[in-house]
């Protein structure tokens, strides 16, 4: 596969890439590594899964993948104990597996490295050059306390741009609510001598509850643990507006996971209500937009097929 290919694929579903002319570059390098950070802080669910299979498709074109487990930046955010959350760090590793992730790939614990003195002189270096405001307001998306700031708010997004320097990263890949951050580290890694990642913004999944996230503590999510008869309950109870398409999390369940893998979705319907259809992704759109398909249908079909799409990940997980 040629670069241009390659961009084309790692370009597929994302927001927004900072800049493709370095990914070029990136791509050419030998042995390049790929990082993204995790807060261990509960359920790993859809929206983990979204930033999984970019990695995934990054570690088939040849990345080392790099996954930071980052239990003080969980601590940090108010997610526990550090103890409660190295618990949750190996849970969290076994599910990124089970997501298809190779055997290749290196789970990095922050507590591992986090508290050396070449970190804390880097950390340091950068503490100087950046500005409250600016590291609080990378931590908008992000932080559980944006309504009453601690000093760990402004520690955290610091902390997170050394990271990306000692994981020798050459791309850094998050959600959009990572954006500020990794601008942050764009702008200062090379005030300190340090080559910037290559930015991938991946998009954010609504919570099943029309919340603008899909969240573990918000409750909002389909767990990829989730039992088939839990995943029904959630996707039958679930925001799916009749005629809207924007931030309708069972139509982004559709596009994310379902017509990346299948070319069409099977809506089962009674004859007496239209029949069974068979659409691809711009015909279940136009049809749910014009109101020609009820949620009810759309919802049913995005279950059965999020059964199915999961039960490996469930069987693998009861076996390990």
């Amino acid at each position: 596969m040629d670069v241009e290919a390659k961009i084309d694929l790692i370009t597929r579903g994302t927001l927004e890439i900072v800049t493709p002319e370095e990914l070029k570059e990136k791509l050419n390098k030998e042995n390049p590594i790929a990082y993204t950070g995790y807060e261990p802080s509960g359920k790993i669910h859809l929206g983990h899964a979204i930033t999984i299979m970019k990695l995934k498709e990054l570690q088939d074109l040849g990345f080392k993948i790099k996954i930071l487990l980052a239990d003080y930046h969980a601590y940090l955010n108010g997610k526990g104990t550090i103890e409660e959350i190295e618990k949750i760090a190996k849970y969290n590793e076994k599910c990124f597996k089970a997501l298809g992730l190779t055997e290749d790939t290196d789970f990095i614990l922050g507590s591992s490295f986090q508290t050396s003195s070449e970190y804390t002189d880097e950390l340091y270096k950068l503490a100087t050059l950046t500005t409250i405001d600016r590291a609080r307001r990378s931590m908008d998306k992000v932080s559980r306390e944006s309504e009453n700031p601690r000093v760990a708010n402004v520690i955290y997004p610091l902390m997170q741009v050394i990271d990306m320097m000692f994981l020798e990263t050459d791309i850094a890949l998050g959600g959009m609510e990572q954006r500020k951050i990794q601008m942050l580290a764009r702008e200062n890694l090379p005030k300190i001598d340090q080559k910037p990642p290559v930015c991938i913004h991946t998009p954010l999944l609504h919570g099943l509850d029309g919340d603008e996230k899909m969240s573990s503590s918000k409750g909002n999510f389909i767990a990829i643990d989730d039992t088939e008869k839990e995943i029904l309950k959630k996707i039958n109870k679930s925001f799916c507006p009749i005629r809207e398409i924007e931030d309708n999390p069972i139509i982004e369940i559709a596009i994310h996971f379902i017509f990346t893998q299948q070319k069409k979705i099977l809506i089962e319907r009674p004859e007496k209500f239209g029949g069974n259809l068979e659409l691809e992704e711009n015909e279940l759109l136009d049809m749910y937009s014009a109101g020609n398909l009820h949620p009810a249908d759309l919802k049913n079909a995005v279950a059965n097929y999020m059964i199915q799409y999961l039960e490996p990940i469930r069987k693998y997980l009861s076996n390990n």
